[in-house]
């Protein structure tokens, strides 16, 4: 089962806890003992899982910054986002997470992120699970 959900980003680069969203569509579906897939169908954006603490989404965006700045990349002669799709391409577009007595299995500060990196756009997040 894949439900999608819709959210609007509103800045270049940034990141949004999408955590509640996905444990309302797990809560939803009666589900005690899944694997919850979440994945972002776009090439210019990731999700990752990691605290959602002010000083350190800054430093996530800091580094993946500078990880392919300043560089002639090819993909820039047709639309100038290559550093977005470079950096999509190593953060992910999908991580999972089990699903135990129908509630998401997270660390105590762990939190489900979407990273925009070539806003802002409208992306949409599907949350797939496999079990019951």
């Amino acid at each position: 089962m894949t439900k999608t959900f819709a959210l609007p980003t509103s800045s270049r680069q940034q990141v949004l806890d999408i955590t509640d969203e996905v444990a309302e569509i797990v809560g939803d579906n009666d589900v005690s003992s899944a694997l919850c897939t979440v994945s972002v169908p776009h090439c210019t954006c990731a999700v990752y899982i990691n605290e959602h603490e002010e000083g350190l989404v800054h430093d996530v965006m800091a580094l993946v910054e500078g990880i392919v700045a300043g560089e002639d990349w090819h993909h820039d002669r047709i639309d100038q986002n290559a550093g977005a799709h470079l950096r999509a391409t190593l953060l992910g577009n999908s991580v999972q997470i089990p699903v135990e007595g129908g509630n998401l299995v997270l660390g105590t500060w762990q939190r489900i992120q979407l990273i925009e990196l070539d806003g802002p756009r409208h992306r949409r997040v599907n949350v797939t699970l496999i079990g019951g």
